[in-house]
Formats: structure tokens, sequence, C-alpha cells
């Protein structure tokens, strides 16, 4: 008997005994890839906590339902994936058009902390790795996967993201095998349609390479100086700035660095302010925890989560979080 059906069997034993505590034992071994899969399918790191632990406490509330036909992962990400579609049935949400051809803002979009995907991605001989094994956890794709109705969206994250087979997919979702595919091919154009197009130099989606991490340190102390012309320098020509929930957005190195002038500037009462920044990791991406001190206080305070995309050595893109994500990643509440 291999580990799965061996699980399989315990999941068994635990439902005829009304096992509680050995049952979510057994479960929340996958609550990690759970809580993956339902951020891809809303986008939102918060939501997706809350949809994981919703679907765990349905699969004990329904455990009845597990008969051992099909493996215990399969039947937990049936029931996420029913969870993630009544939330989104519940709250229907569509990107925002952008202004004379730019992306479309989805505004509830927040970061995955890298954190917790490490344990997943870890286990290559085990299934959940490919959970992360591609670039398709990183914020661009999440963003064009939120193009999609929801059931589309199931069905491309299931088929060409987890590699699921057609007919396991159907199951599933309760889809013929056709409808199935009929979907998927519905689906690919309009994720193609609003992925940003790659460049030779585009790193994978790996823990961040050597010349990530310099880019990374440079942009932390451009950061720290408040240094605009040296922030300049590390921008490609066609930059893109977003700040969800924010629906601001700003594309060239040009309009990108007057903004932050602006914000930085005489004007602004982040003008006197004093900056550090901590490295951080977010969606298989560079990140910068941004603090500050303002004239008067003792500690350094949480202010931005900057995400980068870089491509052949320049920073290609920066979406920018409000502070209220740091919790997720583990960053001190402040600096002193």
């Amino acid at each position: 008997m291999d580990e799965s059906a061996g699980v399989d069997s315990e999941v068994l034993a635990a439902v005829r005994a009304a096992d509680g505590a050995a049952f979510a034992g057994l479960a929340e071994r996958h609550r990690r890839e759970l809580r993956v899969h339902c951020y891809r399918m809303v986008g939102s790191f918060d939501d997706a906590e809350d949809l994981v632990q919703e679907a765990l406490l349905r699969a004990w509330r329904y455990r009845g339902s597990f008969q051992g036909r099909s493996a215990f992962r399969a039947w937990l990400y049936r029931i996420a994936t029913n969870v993630c579609l009544d939330f989104l049935e519940r709250h229907p949400r569509q990107p925002t058009p952008g202004e004379s051809g730019r992306p479309a803002e989805v505004g509830w979009l927040q970061p995955f902390p890298d954190g917790l995907l490490e344990p997943v991605a870890a286990r290559e001989a085990e299934p959940e790795a490919v959970v992360v094994a591609t670039e398709t956890i990183e914020l661009a794709c999440v963003v064009a996967i939120q193009h999609l109705p929801p059931r589309q969206r199931a069905v491309l994250i299931l088929r060409d993201m987890l590699g699921w087979p057609a007919a396991e997919t159907a199951a599933l979702l309760g889809m013929s095998v056709a409808a199935v595919k009929s979907a998927l091919q519905r689906a690919r154009p309009v994720l193609r349609e609003h992925l940003p197009e790659r460049r030779a130099g585009r790193v994978a989606a790996t823990p961040l390479a050597g010349r990530e991490r310099e880019l990374l340190r440079r942009f932390v102390r451009a950061h720290e100086r408040a240094d605009t012309a040296a922030l300049a320098e590390l921008l490609s020509e066609d930059v893109r700035l977003s700040m969800p929930p924010l629906p601001y957005c700003f594309t060239g190195r040009a309009k990108v660095v007057a903004f932050v002038q602006n914000a930085l500037g005489s004007g602004s009462p982040l003008h006197r302010g004093q900056w550090r920044g901590v490295p951080a990791a977010a969606n298989r991406q560079p990140a910068m925890a941004g603090y500050i001190r303002l004239p008067g206080e003792a500690a350094y305070q949480p202010q931005v989560l900057n995400v980068l995309r870089i491509e052949d050595g320049e920073i290609t893109e920066i979406v920018a979080f409000e502070p209220r994500v740091f919790g997720a990643f583990g960053l001190p509440a402040t600096l002193p």
C-alpha cells in the first residue's frame, strides 16, 4: 500500500470513530497547499486564510461523504474549490478597467508570503510540489486569473497549474469532460491577454538569485535615502507602479519617479521622515518592507510593502501594499 492509500485508510478510520483530533491532524497536512489554491482563486491572502479554514471545517462537518473511493487530497480540493466558488458567488467582483489601455486594477489583491510557500515547495517528490513549481504564484499571474469567471478560473488552476487530468477535474467540479475542455479553451486566451510580456532576462520563480538580491539591496538603499535619482537607475523605461486597493497606477519611469518625488517632497507629511527598509519575499518575488520614523517619534512605523518584478536586470513593476499585510509576513510591528 502506498503512502496516500495509508492516509486514506487513516481518514476512514477517523471518520468511523468520529475522532476529531485524528481527522484534523490528517487534514491539517494539506492546509498549506489548500491555502495557495484558495489564494489563486480569490487573489486575497486574508480571504484565502478564511476560506481554507472554512474548507477544513466543512470537511469535518461532511466527513461522512468521504468513502475512500477518491484520494483524501482530491476530496479536500473539491471542498476547498466549492468553498471558493460559493464565496465568489456571494461576493462578485471584477477588475477595474484601466485608462488608455492600461492594465486593469485588482483592488482586492494581496501578496502571499514566501515563507508559507517553502514547506510546500520543498517536498519535490510529493504531489504538492507542483503547487508552486512554476511562475503561477507570481502577482502578475494571480492578477490575470482574476479576469476569469469563477468556474473557468477553477478549471484553469486545476488543469494547467496543478496538472490534474481532465476527468478528475470534471469529477471535482461536477462537469463533463467536454465542458472542462471547453472552459479551458476559453480561459487560456484570457489569461495570456492579461499576463505581461515576458522578457529574455526573466529570472524563474525560485528563491532570489544573486542579481535579484543585489538589485533589491540597491532598491532598499535608494528608498532609505529617499534618493529618486538612484531609484530611477533601477527602473525599466516602461516600469509600472500600482497600489491596491487604491486606484492609482503610474506607467513609465518618468511618471513613477515624479510620483515618488511628490510623495516624499516638501509638501508631503513624509518629507522629514527617516526610512528603514527590510528585505522580504512575496509570490516568489523580491520585496521590501518600508518603515518610517517621523519627527518626534521614537520608533519606525510600518508604511508600505513593495513587491518587485525584475526582468533583464531592471525593475519592471512595483506593487505597493498597505502595511496591514505585514502581520502575514511575520514582520515586526515597529523598528527601534
